[in-house]
This record gives structure tokens, sequence and C-alpha cells, in this order.
């Protein structure tokens, strides 16, 4: 393949792949679903195909471009007129937390650990789980927070009241994760291991195998959340 034949492939592979994509509609590019991610790798592949690859007539990359983008907005069509279309290809939103707990089990299932969770939460400016009503994971890979009534709206600080709470720690840490004691912040935060073992029996709770996640607060409290997941 010579320089200027490759120049004009390269060209024409650009021109039909943003075509194509208008086309296909914003969605394409706002949202990251399965469906959407699958649909951009082949449409990608294909382009560099058209672009680079000499065995492949640019007849046949032309109308493989177009033969996948008409796929592509049928499967969106589908996706329009029938809910049920839609679940199948793309999934559905999961709550990962309810009422304030958090539904280990939609964690396993999705994948999802702790530490990826307060990472979306902290993406939402929301840097302690115990803030949270409920938070649904979406179809996307975003995650969507619903604070609590009481972290809403106006606060202490919007009308001029200085708080009285005693601030203890920097920010809130994760003490036990999965049944597990976490001894990186149990050293950082200079929490007691005994201390933590008789704040979790008062709660009536015998084993830290019985505690999904625990979080300490800055104010020293101690957020518990078990691991029986429980749907109100």
């Amino acid at each position: 393949m010579g320089v200027v034949e490759l120049l004009l492939r390269l060209a024409l592979s650009f021109i039909i792949l943003l075509l194509l994509t208008r086309l296909m509609g914003r969605k394409e590019i706002s949202q990251m679903t399965f469906f959407n991610f699958v649909s951009s790798i082949a449409l990608g592949t294909l382009g560099a195909s058209l672009a680079i690859e000499s065995s492949l007539s640019v007849r046949n990359g032309v109308i493989a471009l177009i033969a996948w983008t008409a796929f592509t907005i049928l499967m969106g069509y589908g996706d329009l007129k029938s809910k049920s279309f839609r679940i199948g290809v793309e999934g559905s939103p999961k709550i990962v937390v309810r009422n304030g707990e958090i539904m280990e089990k939609e964690l396993r299932k999705l994948r999802l650990d702790l530490d990826a969770l307060n990472l979306l939460l902290r993406k939402k400016n929301v840097f302690s789980l115990k803030d949270v009503d409920y938070a649904i994971f979406e179809t996307d890979g975003t995650l969507s927070v619903l604070k609590k009534e009481n972290k809403q709206s106006l606060t202490k600080g919007d009308q001029g009241i200085t708080s009285k709470t005693q601030k203890i720690y920097p920010i809130s840490a994760p003490l036990i994760e999965d049944g597990q004691l976490n001894h990186q912040s149990l050293d950082e935060m200079n929490v007691d291991e005994d201390w933590l073992l008789q704040q979790i029996h008062a709660k009536g709770i015998q084993s830290v195998s019985d505690v999904f996640y625990a979080e300490i607060q800055k104010d020293g409290s101690l957020f518990i959340d078990k691991r029986n997941d429980h749907v109100h």
C-alpha cells in the first residue's frame, strides 16, 4: 500500500466514522452500556481495518461499516420499543445500598468491591457510607446516590449555626470490610482492636465475620452494616 492510498484510506475512514457515529446518535458516546461498549469496539476495529488493511477493499470496508451502523440503529430501535429487550441487552440498574444498608449480594453479582463502591461515592462528594440512604449502580457504570435526609439541602453550616460535634478524625475510614479487619485503617486512625470488638458486641453482633462493613466516623462514632441483607 502506497503512502497516498494510506492517507486516502485514513481520511475516508475518519469521515465515514464521524458521519455514522452522528447518525447513531449521542447515546453511543454518552452512555457506555454493555451494548454500546461492544458496538464502539467493533466500529473502531472496522474503521481501523478500512484505514490500514490493504487486503480489505475500500468497498467492502465501507459496506461493513454501514452494515454495522444499521445493525446498531436497529438494536437501538428495539431498545426503545421493548423494555424486556432493553434489559436483556443493556441490563438493569441495581440497588447496592437500600435504606442505609449495603446490599452485599448485589455487590458480589456486580463484582463490585467495597473499595470501588467508596471510590464511586467519593466521586459524588460522599465520603462516608453512613450518609447514604440509597445508591443505585446504573447500566453505564455510574452510581446514583440519594443521601439521608439530614445530609441533604440546608445544613447547620448554611444557617450559620456552628456544629457542636467534636471532630476526632480528619476523615471517615473503613475498619471492617466484608467480615475482615482493615488493619491499615486501624493503625492509621489509632483505633484499638479491643475497643472495636466491644462496640460490635454492644450492637448484639458476636463476631467480626458477621459484619459486612464498619466505618469510624470523624466524631469517633462507629457505623456498622451487618452481613445479612434486609429488603424493606
